[in-house]
């Protein structure tokens, strides 16, 4: 019997015994540091001369380890391998399939310090960043298991005397996923093991900032009895190997997390019929957020201000999810941007190996240089009132920023930064607040807070976003209790968590016997 299921609970670091557990991990990850990785495919690890380097984003000198890089010709054979194996994976039963998901989630559970520490590493994530990672890993592993035992019998449709009706799901074939370097463990795991559970073969193309985290996390499905060209493991470049795989004809989904440009380039590959190619690509998009925290006149102002600060530089704002604009009432706008100061300046920013630190790098120097590009936007845009410094001289470190007084249409209003930069705007009235809040072409999460329940409820139908959260921050989805996903720029809405996402990676077959 399978038991129910309950999402991976948070490792409180207040207990010595914890932090001991988790220098531990740091030190079984300075263990490997440097180490040199292959290609996965079919089983045969494949090292090539061409290297992607994976660097610690607190410390750039440091190696995290060296990770083989694809060929066209190697994604090719992956192709072939992921596309032969197709024909057996997809008869191995439900069951079967599932019980490789828990057994893996139990490996990483065991495991959960090294992989939370590996995080830190070559991420750059604080210890409870990382730590919520892992969980979120393990949540996903546990919950999509579950959703394929629920789903293997197909559902009840009805039947006729004489007639007897079936409908099941089928897996569709070969996908390819491509994962993000922000979640580098838990949208990489999730997006791969939907993918396998729904019984597709899978050509895994991870982050080349955070590839290391991947390649451990392919060791950990092998040792949980994945059989071998079910995932393989071809990191390589967007150019070079991942546009070759969109259009590959054998293709026949792709699961996509990242930036919005690069989410419409695969949109638009996918959407055209390569020859030999006999179906239409199915892409499973997540593609980022403008995301807004709504503070109404009556509300709990330390609230607000708490909600803003922890969702705007949680991971120093480098998630979709994250709050780049705080649409605030004017009649509490002064208050709420005071305490919202206050309360960053108490933030500790440096290398999160150390326990006490809030905030750590962004992810590299292509990010430092965007991020303080958006900086010297914002100083024009309106006032920079605490932050606005970076400094690239050992790791990509930028200072939590805040920049007042934006008008509702400026550019730090409009455009995804991915980083510690937060605009606040002053709205007339809560109808105002909710425009502004809309007025982007995004619409992936959102938050309000308020105590006024019509406002609440104003806001549940009119503010177009796929996450809206009441009276607390806009990050933290947790897989099975938030199912995740966004409206019109933010992706195909593919709700990862939720009830619908597996069988976006089947399809539907109608089976009429006459009797």
């Amino acid at each position: 019997m399978v038991v129910p299921y309950k999402h991976e609970p948070f490792t409180n670091y207040g207990s010595q015994e914890n932090q001991d557990l988790y220098k531990a991990g740091l030190e079984t990850v300075s263990s490997y540091l440097g180490e040199k990785y292959p290609l996965i495919i079919g089983g045969e690890r494949i090292f090539t001369e061409d290297q992607i380097v994976s660097v610690n984003p607190s410390n750039h000198k440091e190696v995290i380890g060296s990770v083989s890089k694809a060929s066209r010709e190697l994604a090719e054979k992956a192709m072939q391998v992921a596309d032969t194996t197709f024909n057996t994976w997809k008869k191995v039963k439900a069951e079967v399939r599932a019980d490789i998901l828990f057994r893996a989630a139990a490996i990483i559970r065991r495991r959960k310090e090294e992989f939370s520490a590996l995080l830190t590493k070559e991420a750059g994530k604080p210890w409870n960043e990382a730590d919520a990672d892992t969980a979120e890993a393990i949540d996903f592993l546990e919950f999509y298991a579950r959703q394929m035992l629920s789903l293997k019998d197909g559902i009840k449709v009805e039947s006729r005397p004489g007639e007897y009706n079936r409908f099941n799901y089928i897996p569709l074939g070969v996908g390819v996923v491509i994962s993000p370097w922000n979640f580098p463990f838990a949208i990489m795991a999730g997006t791969t093991v939907a993918a396998v559970v729904t019984g597709n073969t899978v050509l895994l193309k991870p982050a080349s900032t955070t590839p290391v985290v991947a390649y451990k996390f392919i060791e950990v499905l092998e040792e949980a009895g994945l059989p071998a060209g079910v995932v393989n493991f071809v990191p390589g470049s967007g150019a070079e190997v991942g546009d070759y795989l969109v259009d590959h004809p054998r293709t026949r989904f792709i699961s996509f997390t990242g930036s919005k440009d690069v989410g419409l380039r695969i949109y638009e590959r996918a959407s055209k019929v390569n020859p030999g190619q006999i179906w239409l690509k199915r892409v499973i998009a997540e593609m980022g957020g403008k995301d807004t925290i709504v503070v109404d006149k009556e509300a709990d102002l330390e609230l607000a201000a708490k909600s803003i600060v922890a969702s705007a530089f949680g991971f120093s704002g480098q998630k979709c999810s994250a709050c780049s604009r705080a649409v605030i009432h004017q009649d509490v706008y002064d208050q709420v941007l005071a305490r919202s100061i206050e309360l960053t300046n108490e933030l500790t920013i440096g290398n999160p190996e150390e326990r006490t630190i809030n905030m750590g790098p962004v992810n590299d120097q292509a990010a430092f240089n965007k991020v303080m590009s958006y900086v010297a936007i914002g100083r024009e845009e309106g006032r920079v009132v605490t932050g606005g410094e970076g400094d690239d001289s050992t790791g990509w470190f930028i200072k939590p920023t805040i920049v007042a007084d934006v008008a509702e249409d400026a550019r730090l209003m409009k455009e995804e930064i991915f980083g510690p930069v937060v605009a606040f705007c002053k709205a007339n009235d809560f109808d105002h607040a909710l425009e502004i809040a809309n007025n982007t072409e995004y619409g992936l999460t959102g938050a309000v807070i308020t105590n006024n329940r019509a406002n609440i409820e104003k806001a549940r139908e009119e503010f177009h976003v796929g996450n809206l959260y009441f009276n607390r921050g806009c990050t933290g989805a947790i897989v099975g209790y938030q199912p995740f996903g966004g409206f019109n720029m933010s992706g195909t809405d593919s709700k990862a968590g939720g009830p619908d996402y597996l069988v976006l990676h089947m399809q539907g077959k109608t089976t009429s016997e006459m009797l």
